[in-house]
């Protein structure tokens, strides 16, 4: 599995995250309080409350959507992470792509004398290994 597909967990994640906000502000401007939208040129959204409600129904579809491919993508992560016969590198990954952990707080969990430059060369190795024995199959 490549760096990139091992991202897409947390990259959903952040999505959601942007979407929840963006309802958040257009339920607000619904509640009849003005108030900017994150994405949207600076104009006040004052729309009328037929379509605050269409964009809000949207936004909730979009979201629900969107941890629904969070769920596949988890379930996809971990049986790959699992299918690893080295515990070290099962670890690293989870703490790094599951979790979301920055390479500080990897070696940190990991322990044993690890530091954020050692776990991230032994993923970079990892992946590289990965990539090559992929090749060649």
């Amino acid at each position: 599995m490549r760096a990139e597909e091992l991202r897409q967990l947390y990259y959903l994640n952040r999505e959601i995250e942007q979407d929840q906000k963006r309802l958040n502000e257009i339920e607000t401007a619904a509640a009849g309080t003005t108030v900017s939208i994150t994405g949207l040129p600076h104009i006040k959204y004052t729309s009328d409350k037929t379509a605050l409600a269409a964009d809000i129904a949207d936004i909730k579809e979009l979201i629900e959507a969107k941890k629904r491919l969070c769920i596949a993508e988890y379930k996809r992560l971990m049986r790959y992470i699992s299918s690893l016969d080295d515990s070290f590198m099962r670890q690293l990954l989870t703490f790094r792509y599951v979790n979301g952990f920055t390479w500080v707080q990897v070696a940190m969990h990991i322990g044993g004398g690890n530091t954020d430059d050692s776990v991230r060369k032994a993923h970079k190795r990892f992946l590289e290994k990965e990539a090559l024995s992929h090749l060649n199959d």
